[in-house]
């Protein structure tokens, strides 16, 4: 198999991959491979910090490199020992392509994540709209690293649509972008290095050395996904009734470094401009508050409203990317007669 056919057979299973998301969600009994990632990172760490009790730099730079190698290795020597296993027991290629076709389809469906995003933000929506704050308290805690027991009905609607803005990036076009250049692989080692980010990657006493090569990394493979995402959110905001895309743009040029990561506030800033709300400013971690600056202009109080209408553009910015991606293959695979 060539390489464009090669790509072509990938576009294909991230596309089917991402139509099976939006419909499937990622189901609480099936086995998902970011929940193995998270057991294994938590297994390394205790390890590593056991090994290397002084040197925490250099356990957490070897948790990362481990991790990634292993994650990237797998989809390629899975997939690759699956059709010699299957072509020595005779069966013919084309069976052996669906029959792959299937399965990355299924592994690209589960490494996104907008149909999960969806189902636990809204969680949050269903609570405030009832009018039960401690139910969602809860609902956000399980979507969101801040403290959550000191939030207000303002406090944590903004924080869902903080989260939504955020994992539009983390948890669909990022892992989009890397599986439709480097195919399944692509896909795991994003995964991998995002997964060790959300765990390991905070400024804090305990993981300031040994979650500093996670975090580094982490901005490096989003630094392009990020501002990609940030791009697509506009486009929606531009697209979707209700949404304000002049004043996206507008806050997205002004406000789109205004975070301690470069990466996070590309997605919140469009989504502060195109529902006119604010975003960001000072948050609670582990008991200790974080000045952190403000994003977007408060035109109107943020509501549960909101957390519908980012889902919107989340899904939008989902659909112009599968768009771009069919695009660029018929732009290359059609002029080659594949």
């Amino acid at each position: 198999m060539s390489l464009f056919h090669l790509w072509k057979f990938h576009s294909m299973a991230l596309i089917a991959g991402c139509i099976l998301d939006w419909l499937m969600g990622d189901p609480y009994w099936l086995f998902h491979p970011v929940r193995f990632m998270g057991n294994m990172i938590s297994a390394l760490e205790a390890r590593l910090r056991r090994l290397f009790p002084e040197h925490l730099l250099l356990a957490g730079g070897v948790l990362a490199g481990f991790m990634c190698l292993f994650w990237t290795l797998i989809p390629v020597l899975g997939f690759l020992g699956i059709y010699r296993g299957l072509l020595s027991f005779g069966i013919q290629r084309h069976w052996i392509y669906i029959c792959l076709f299937v399965l990355e389809s299924f592994f690209c469906g589960q490494l996104l994540a907008a149909r999960s995003l969806q189902t636990e933000s809204m969680k949050v929506c269903s609570a405030l709209k009832e009018g039960d704050i401690e139910k969602a308290r809860k609902a956000v805690s399980m979507i969101v690293g801040r403290d959550t027991a000191i939030l207000d009905r303002d406090g944590i609607a903004r924080a869902a649509v903080e989260t939504v803005a955020e994992n539009t990036s983390d948890g669909v076009i990022a892992p989009f972008f890397f599986m439709a250049v480097f195919g399944p692989a692509g896909g795991f080692f994003y995964k991998a290095v995002n997964t060790m980010d959300s765990m390991v990657g905070y400024k804090n006493e305990t993981y300031l050395l040994f979650g500093r090569a996670a975090a580094k990394m982490d901005d490096a493979v989003n630094w392009l996904p990020a501002r990609l995402s940030g791009m697509l959110l506009t486009a929606a905001a531009w697209l979707l009734p209700g949404m304000d895309g002049k004043n996206a743009w507008r806050i997205f040029k002004r406000d789109r470094f205004n975070h301690a990561s470069p990466n996070s506030a590309q997605t919140e800033a469009v989504m502060a401009g195109a529902l006119g709300v604010q975003l960001a400013g000072p948050a609670s971690y582990f008991g200790k508050l974080y000045e952190k600056p403000t994003i977007g202009d408060a035109l109107r109080p943020v509501e549960p409203g909101d957390i519908l209408r980012a889902n919107r553009m989340l899904y939008a910015a989902g659909t112009l990317c599968m768009a771009l991606l069919a695009c660029a293959r018929a732009a290359v695979c059609l002029p080659l007669g594949l």
